[in-house]
């Protein structure tokens, strides 16, 4: 067996209703070999559904969203599973790393984060 082999493949769900971003992201982590994008989805109530569809082990979500925003989707998951979510966004608040943090995110990152560091977070 090749230490690839024996590597744990990370498993990831990617919420954001922007569909040029997320398909960005995706890009990223899917050349990974290491990490594999499981599920996509445009608002929270379909990060929901895929997280309990899939049972990833991280979910990135971004923080606003139609539907059911980043927060109370971060706030659903955190209470219902031991998957690890990361907030993903373009602004640079201080109340929302707070309401994140405090739904149960395990992190937080700007939408400009360099690629290298997405891909260790």
């Amino acid at each position: 067996m090749s230490s690839l082999d024996a590597r744990r493949v990370i498993r990831v769900v990617l919420a954001d209703d922007q569909e040029l971003v997320r398909s960005g992201f995706v890009m990223i982590l899917a050349a990974q070999p290491d990490i594999e994008v499981i599920a996509e989805a445009a608002d929270g109530a379909m990060a929901i559904e895929a997280v309990r569809a899939h049972a990833p082990d991280v979910v990135l979500l971004d923080v606003r969203m139609p539907q059911l925003d980043g927060i109370e989707t971060a706030r659903i998951i955190c209470a219902e599973t031991s998957c690890k979510v990361i907030m993903l966004t373009t602004f640079d608040q201080d109340d929302y790393i707070y309401d994140a943090l405090y739904a149960g995110a395990s992190g937080f990152l700007l939408k400009d984060v360099r690629r290298d560091d997405l891909v260790h977070a």
